[in-house]
């Protein structure tokens, strides 16, 4: 057992095939348009106008339409409509399979029922930290703005794992890594794979493609991103009532064997899942205090 999503879920019973996931994916995508394909489509906003948007939403932790209001380019009733016309339209995944003749609704509702059930164990409905842990309120805010921007500015589908408290870092290739100090002090850490890197690097250079972009290239990417997160989080926790003060973003190089927890320091990790197998890991060292 492990960390899945519906479709793959289905794939591994043998109850659709990848083609017929594919098919349902495909009507899903044209179906569920995202906020602002939404706005373009009602004549609401340009495409500079969103970009503005997506701008901003890297400074501040706010959903489009927030951001769009703040900005002045929507009204609150505009955004209402809007949110009304996604929730009146949205297509899950399992319905878009039904509706490509993959599943029948009585199909549907027992495999739904079987992957809650299978998938209970591994379901982070909130963010926990583990019990012992000074500051947890900041983690919990660091872990959940991390998670926010991968949806906000990369673009991401996104399912989250409990976190654990870990001794070492697997070797992993790509780790970018940041530094807290002031109210709290920890090392903040993102691992992601080549495919994941370029993912982020395709949301930051907003680009359709980064094949022919350098390692370095790539690398600056997962910093930038590393960089609007953690500036997201000196912001929110300033809002709390903590002064926190971030390093430059780098690269971490991780030994062969991976990458022990300093003594003296707690490390946690948020594990986040892609619909693709793909896996962030987000990783923080804590100083015992």
């Amino acid at each position: 057992m492990a960390v899945k999503f519906f479709g793959q879920f289905l794939i591994e019973k043998g109850a659709v095939t990848r083609t017929d996931l594919l098919k349902a994916i495909d009507l899903q995508e044209r179906t569920n348009l995202k906020f602002g394909e939404t706005v373009v489509e009602m004549g609401l906003m340009t495409a500079v106008e969103i970009a503005r948007v997506h701008q901003g939403q890297r400074s501040e932790d706010l959903h489009f339409g927030e951001m769009a209001v703040k900005l002045g380019i929507l009204t609150e009733a505009q955004v209402q409509e809007i949110l009304t016309r996604q929730r009146n339209s949205h297509l899950y995944i399992g319905e878009a399979l039904v509706k490509v003749g993959a599943l029948s609704e009585h199909e549907l509702e027992s495999y739904l029922k079987e992957f809650k059930d299978d998938q209970l164990a591994y379901i982070a409905e909130k963010i926990e930290i583990p019990a012992g842990v000074q500051h947890k309120p900041i983690w919990e805010m660091v872990a959940d703005l991390t998670y926010k921007m991968l949806t906000r500015v990369a673009g991401m589908s996104i399912r989250t794992g409990p976190c654990t408290v870990i001794d070492k870092l697997p070797k992993r290739p790509i780790i970018a890594e940041m530094g807290f100090s002031g109210s709290v002090s920890a090392r903040y850490m993102l691992s992601v794979s080549e495919n994941t890197r370029s993912l982020v690097a395709k949301a930051i250079l907003d680009e359709e493609s980064v094949e022919n972009e350098t390692v370095e290239v790539l690398d600056d990417s997962v910093k930038e991103f590393v960089n609007i997160v953690c500036g997201n989080i000196a912001a929110k926790a300033a809002q709390l009532g903590h002064s926190i003060d971030i390093t430059p973003p780098e690269m971490r190089d991780c030994e062969k064997s991976g990458l022990d927890v300093p003594e003296n320091h707690t490390g946690l990790m948020f594990p986040i899942y892609l619909s693709d197998g793909e896996v962030f890991e987000l990783s923080i060292f804590i100083p015992t205090e």
